[in-house]
């Protein structure tokens, strides 16, 4: 059966860790605390249940659909990257033996969240034509260093835990901003006769007959 794919014939796979709750079980083994969302209305809960692993294709365009390739239980022991790795390393393996990727094909994108180890699964999984995508923590600042207050007296968001973090893939930014004289406003595009005007000083001025009569009587 055909999966569905991206523009070019590229598959996209997805990655994800799905809890099935069990509180009503107190009897079950080796079932684990869920950190859920949604559940309560100002914090998130721990609720008793077994962890999934699952790998699953992405549909193109605007819609939710999934098709499930595997799930995989995650036990008490169980590393979640040393398992992500084995389950998705067993469905791209299976996906190449039937033939839904061949040799000239584009590589096979993995999407994961901002939970998973992208830099370790890209290099255990080396051997194999795909490409991880991954959502970069929230806590990391790839950005200048903030400037001072003084400089920057309407403040900004200050890194929370981390450093500031270089991509080495990116174009290094400009060195940061130091503090500059104001520069008087020009024009926005060169006149003809004049060139490029600005605002004359206050004190170059011309005074009106009744500012000059001010000036006289100091």
């Amino acid at each position: 059966m055909p999966r569905p794919r991206f523009d070019g014939g590229r598959l996209v796979l997805i990655v994800d860790v799905s809890p099935w709750l069990r509180s009503d079980a107190p009897c079950s083994a080796e079932r684990l605390f869920c950190h859920v969302y949604g559940r309560a209305k100002t914090a998130s809960r721990f609720i008793p249940g077994w962890p999934y692993s699952f790998v699953a294709v992405l549909e193109p365009g605007a819609t939710s659909w999934t098709a499930i390739l595997d799930a995989v239980r995650l036990g008490p022991v169980d590393d979640a990257t040393a398992v992500t790795e084995a389950d998705l390393r067993g469905v791209v393996e299976r996906l190449i033996a039937v033939g839904q990727w061949q040799a000239g094909d584009p590589d096979i994108v993995i999407v994961s969240d901002a939970g998973y180890d992208v830099t370790r699964l890209a290099w255990v999984l080396r051997d194999l034509p795909v490409e991880l995508v991954g959502r970069v923590r929230s806590d990391r600042v790839m950005r200048l260093p903030k400037l001072p207050r003084v400089y920057d007296p309407k403040g900004g968001r200050p890194p929370k835990r981390a450093r500031n973090s270089a991509s080495p893939t990116r174009r290094r930014g400009p060195s940061p901003r130091s503090p500059r004289s104001p520069q008087p406003p020009t024009t926005a595009r060169p006149r003809r006769r004049h060139g490029i005007g600005s605002p004359p000083d206050s004190d170059r001025r011309p005074k009106t007959p009744a500012s000059a009569a001010r000036a006289n009587a100091r």
